[in-house]
């Protein structure tokens, strides 16, 4: 009609409540305000499934295109034994995640190098052998009886001695007894770079010497990557630090280093008497752990010349080892006389072989292990592991990365970043 103003149901409420003379509401209002509450509800539940359903189908999209073109890194022995060669291979699809099993799709990987000699001694026999163990990703699916993960997860591990996936590769199969959740702070290239040299530090300043606050500990070539982690382990546990640099570029690094070390002997010139230097440091009374890069066991004559200048003689560290003592080693074929092993027991010391993989070749103490792994993240996310590492790579350049850390060159840790 003319000069009739409709006025809404809510209106007309608010404007009797301001007269004094509140109105009735009618069903029909109360029907209308239920169908846009409704309404709205359905609208939201609407867009939450259609945003679940984009998430699914992209998620799919990506596991179809990595099933579709997935490559990893290999390497095959020669008949000697002696030469290895770093191949890509293309990946079979993975078949269905079962029991303890993670499918992980890899974010980092790090480079370490291969210790044929072990992989043929423990009898494993395969025409090519996955390459890249420490890695670092999400969780994609899991198996039945897997506990501790589920989708989505950030996680961090390494890949057992094995395994049948090379991490170097988009998405890898792995035991969840293999892996920790990663700090939410982490990155995928720190998490997977500290990893293996922080399980190592563990090994050898924890279960093999038993460092406490007040004892003093050699690290020689601590500018290496494994060497920073250990120094700044043995800080953080109150320990006197001294370590040896093979260049004047190490020597810098390693007097940059914060906490102080409390003496940097340079090796690099052949000069320098490392026991002298030692037993200076501790008024004579000698280190109480050494961990040493490799050691010269013979004389002068029968060594290559890059070893007489870097490397201490095995009778210089016997000398400079403190009474009770503890000498890890990372030299497997190391060789005592009988006069060693007399000064040796004459100190009370100890000498220990440092091999990390024993970690891995028996499941016998899996839960100590598992602590490791996860307090190397936490260190890691707290700041106490500030590791030495270079700019991340692509896949494409892990091979030639490869090929020049099995021939020890470089100095920081090296990972691939997916």
């Amino acid at each position: 009609m003319p000069g009739v103003v409709v006025v809404s149901s809510s209106v007309a409420r608010a404007l009797s409540t301001a007269s004094g003379s509140p109105a009735r509401p009618c069903r029909s209002d109360k029907r209308c305000d239920q169908r846009e509450r409704r309404l709205g509800s359905e609208g939201a539940g609407s867009l939450q499934k259609d945003r679940k359903v984009a998430l699914a189908k992209a998620q799919a999209v990506v596991a179809a295109r990595m099933q579709a073109t997935m490559k990893g890194l290999y390497f095959q022995q020669s008949s000697t034994n002696e030469e290895i060669t770093f191949v890509f291979q293309e990946r079979e699809n993975l078949p269905v995640t079962k029991d303890n099993f993670v499918k992980l799709q890899v974010k980092a990987c790090a480079l370490s190098q291969i210790n044929a000699k072990l992989l043929a001694e423990i009898k494993m026999e395969k025409d090519f052998f996955p390459v890249g163990r420490e890695v670092a990703g999400i969780v994609l699916d899991v198996g039945s009886k897997v506990s501790f993960f589920q989708p989505d997860d950030e996680v961090v591990g390494i890949l057992p001695l094995d395994s049948e996936d090379p991490g170097l590769c988009e998405v890898v199969r792995v035991h969840e007894h293999c892996l920790v959740h990663k700090p939410e702070k982490v990155t995928w290239t720190e998490a997977a770079g500290t990893i293996r040299d922080g399980v190592r530090a563990y090994t050898a300043l924890h279960y093999l010497s038993h460092l406490s606050p007040g004892k003093s500990v050699l690290i020689m070539d601590g500018a290496s990557a494994f060497g920073t982690i250990a120094i700044q382990l043995a800080h953080h546990r109150g320990a006197k630090v001294i370590s040896t640099a093979c260049s004047l570029e190490d020597k810098q690094c390693l007097e940059r280093l914060r906490p102080t070390i409390a003496r940097v002997i340079d090796v690099s010139n052949g000069k320098v008497h490392i026991a002298e230097s030692c037993l200076e440091e501790t008024g004579g009374l000698g280190v109480d752990i050494v961990l040493d890069a490799g050691v010269r066991l013979y004389s002068k004559d029968d060594e290559p010349a890059i070893k007489l200048q870097l490397l201490p003689h095995k009778h210089d560290i016997i000398t400079l080892i403190g009474v009770g003592g503890h000498w890890v080693t990372t030299e497997e074929n190391l060789q005592l006389d009988p006069p060693d092993s007399h000064c040796l027991f004459l100190k009370g010391a100890t000498v220990s072989f440092l091999n990390d993989e024993v970690w891995n070749l028996s499941n016998v103490q899996q839960g100590k292990y598992l602590c490791i792994l996860k307090d190397v993240m936490e260190k890691l996310s707290s700041g106490v592991f500030r590791p030495l590492m270079d700019d991340p790579i692509p896949l494409y350049e892990a091979k030639v990365s490869m090929e020049g850390i099995q021939k020890n060159q470089g100095r920081k840790k090296q990972v691939v970043q997916f």
